[in-house]
């Protein structure tokens, strides 16, 4: 290091290490670092050599040491889109609902850690995770990258999954900011929804996410909200993301999410990704330096631009630190995707023949294709596991066509049931056949069903209930057998109508790479289920906000306004329309509050293999609520509670913290919950910022939204806070 390179000194600042880098940069230089192309669509003589073969790609300027980006898709593990890098497989967590099902920020962290480690180890320092859009309507395809229908549930999870991935000097995104809460139209839709409500919902789940993981970068979403793109959404980017948080990270687009140079810039924009996929290169060499030359982007604001990204790459470690591929760890890393789906299968219904035991002499296992492995979802979060997927189907039309299959990882339950039923005989039936799985069934001590439910990027489920005749397989299996376990492999929310048929239910999600394994260890009882709901489960799409997709049409399609999709008989509009969002803050459990409708399994529920007792609440008031409980394990084996606090704020129920609580027969313990201020306010747009009105709150304490154990009153003081 010279005098002169003092961006090198590591000694000073990240903002005063990028103020001297740029000091140094040409404009065109500058340009460099605000656009890059999606590497796998690029000729190979178009390639730059430092691109890797991922999702994106940003060049660095060498001479100053500042590193290309090489970008990869996403939170559950590094995807390898359509195998363009042969053979190379990785570690599959979970589904995000599955990782939110644990209310484990440890887990949330460890499952983060794991996909930082496996990013660098395969040569990427950008990570496109961080998913963290509420999961406002179960139909939605991407909702099992996400995480739950609760601001702080989201939040705290999103937050630490994001730092464990930074852990590796890599930056992770947080995205889809903001209301992606449906895939139908989403280029198209414009999201409607109240300032005040917006703060206590999605943007508040964003806000802790931030907060606790400090990511690099932002991606906004396709969508527009309240009539402006996300990507030009002066609200979102300035006031609220880079003004009243005073976020010092850059915002990146999602892939094809520009529409112009000098109007996205000037409200927010800082970076144009995958520009193959947008209609111009809005941010490259020949736009974006003729706004600058221009002054219709102010050069100050594309110094900013690159402030913010270089800022973000020195402060991450990404910039002292290159990569240098290896080896990852995938024995260990497995046992960190098993831990998570283990602590994530929830189970909803348990009439006692669960765990089950050493008793049994034949074993009827249906459907699912549980004999080769478990579901994983689709998109461009497509994780292909170490040595390639078990079954691999192919989607060929609609959206996600043009990126998606339907992928089994190579984790079967059968095997795992087979191997620790060795006194019974273990069959196996596809379930294609009814009758045949049905008589399967008849002459067994208990029958095993699996179903599925594939869900995927860029389409929404048309339907709550299972694809493929499954509910009519279910049926016909339990009325042959009164002994039924339902195991569901599911990326969201499905209706039961044979729930009252069946002896248990199981829903295990995407279970990952170990998930069958996982599934395995529950139904036998080597561990007791811990998981608990993170969205309300509804008794049909007609207790939801919307009971159809907005944008959704069933029918035929009508020539030059549709396009079709994978699932049939459905499409989607191609023009603009707006969705209004009546529900505003109140988001799944405070919907169903709200409108005084009872789910089918509310969020937060979950049953285990024990008891649980709860006592002795005390509640201390002030500037914020604090509760102190017992929680007591009453049960014959070992357990973990996950017991919740809520308030009603405003005549609405809100979580306002939880404690998971891992407790031996027996054995009892006492825990405190304090909650963040913000779930207690209101947002005053007037204000503007967080007021909590003073006077009396009621607090309840239990397993669940909809059960109370515990309930008392605390008093609060009137109180403001910045937005």
């Amino acid at each position: 290091m010279t005098a002169a390179q003092t961006w090198l000194d590591k000694s000073l600042s990240p903002d005063d290490r990028a103020r001297a880098l740029i000091a140094e940069l040409t404009l065109d230089e500058m340009i460099t670092l605000v656009h890059g192309p999606m590497p796998n669509l690029m000729k190979p003589e178009e390639k730059p050599a430092d691109a890797g073969t991922g999702a994106g790609y940003i060049g660095g300027v060498p001479r100053l040491g500042i590193p290309a980006l090489n970008e990869t898709d996403a939170s559950l593990g590094v995807t390898n889109p359509r195998q363009v890098r042969k053979g190379d497989g990785s570690t599959g967590l979970p589904s995000g609902l599955a990782i939110a099902s644990t209310w484990d920020a440890h887990l949330a962290y460890e499952g983060g850690a794991m996909v930082g480690r496996e990013s660098r180890a395969k040569g990427f320092n950008v990570l496109l995770g961080g998913g963290a859009n509420l999961t406002r309507d179960p139909r939605c395809g991407r909702n099992f990258e996400y995480l739950s229908e609760d601001p702080l549930l989201t939040g705290v999870l999103a937050g630490e999954a994001i730092k464990g991935a930074q852990a590796s000097n890599i930056v992770c995104t947080i995205k889809h900011f903001a209301l992606n809460d449906q895939e139908t139209c989403r280029h198209v839709v414009d999201a409607r929804i109240d300032e005040g409500a917006l703060r206590e919902s999605d943007l508040l789940a964003f806000q802790i996410a931030i907060e606790r993981g400090q990511p690099g970068s932002v991606m906004c979403a396709y969508n527009r909200v309240n009539g402006e793109w996300c990507g030009e959404n002066d609200f979102l980017l300035n006031q609220v993301l880079k003004g009243d948080w005073n976020y010092p990270g850059w915002v990146m687009s999602d892939w094809g999410a520009v529409h112009t140079t000098a109007k996205a810039a000037l409200a927010g924009m800082d970076q144009e990704s995958g520009y193959q996929l947008d209609k111009q290169v809005y941010f490259g060499p020949v736009l974006m330096k003729e706004a600058v030359e221009q002054g219709e982007v102010p050069f100050e604001r594309l110094t900013n631009m690159v402030h913010r990204i270089l800022r973000s790459l020195i402060d991450k470690g990404v910039f002292d630190n290159p990569v240098v591929p290896s080896e990852p760890d995938y024995e260990a890393h497995g046992d960190i995707s098993q831990a998570a789906a283990e602590a994530g299968i929830v189970l909803l219904k348990n009439d006692g023949v669960l765990p089950l035991g050493g008793g049994l002499r034949k074993i009827a296992v249906i459907g699912a294709h549980a004999d080769v492995g478990v579901l994983s979802g689709g998109g461009s979060s497509q994780v292909i596991p170490v040595g390639g997927p078990a079954l691999e189907l192919k989607v060929s039309m609609g959206p996600s066509s043009a990126f998606s299959s339907v992928t089994y990882f190579p984790s079967a339950p059968l095997a795992a049931i087979k191997a620790r039923a060795l006194n019974a005989t273990v069959s196996y039936a596809s379930g294609e056949d009814v009758a045949e799985a049905a008589e399967l069934a008849r002459g067994a001590d208990l029958a095993i069903v699996f179903a599925d439910q594939w869900c995927t990027e860029a389409e929404d489920l048309p339907t709550l209930s299972l694809p493929h005749d499954q509910d009519a397989l279910i049926a016909a299996v339990a009325a042959a057998n009164s002994k039924t376990i339902v195991v569901l492999e599911t990326g969201t929310p499905v209706t039961m109508p044979w729930l009252d048929q069946v002896s248990a239910v199981l829903e295990a999600w995407y279970s990952g790479t170990r998930g069958g394994e996982a599934i395995g260890r529950i139904l036998f009882g080597e561990v007791s289920p811990s998981g608990r709901l993170p969205i309300s489960f509804p008794r049909s799409v007609d207790d939801l906000v919307r009971p159809q997709i907005p944008g959704m049409i069933f029918g035929p399609p009508e020539e030059g306004k549709t396009i079709p999709t994978s699932f049939p008989n459905v499409q989607q509009h191609k023009g603009k329309f707006s969705v209004e969002h009546p529900e505003g803050a109140d988001v799944g459990y405070r919907w169903y509050d709200r409108a005084g409708k009872t789910p089918l399994f509310p969020f937060g529920f979950g049953l285990t293999y024990t008891r649980f007792a709860y006592a002795g609440l005390e509640l201390a008031g002030g500037e914020t609520v604090t509760a102190s409980f017992e929680v007591k394990n009453t049960g014959a084996v070992a357990g973990v509670e996950t017991a919740q606090v809520y308030a009603r704020i405003a005549g609405g129920q809100r979580l306002i913290g939880w404690a998971r609580v891992a407790l031996e027969p027996g054995e009892s313990r006492r825990v405190s919950v304090e909650a963040d201020p913000r779930l207690l306010a209101s947002y005053d747009a007037g204000l503007p910022g967080w007021r909590v009105a003073a006077g009396p709150v009621e607090v309840t304490v239990g397993p669940d939204a909809a059960t109370v154990a515990l309930k008392g009153e605390a008093v609060l003081s009137a109180r403001t806070m910045k937005p």
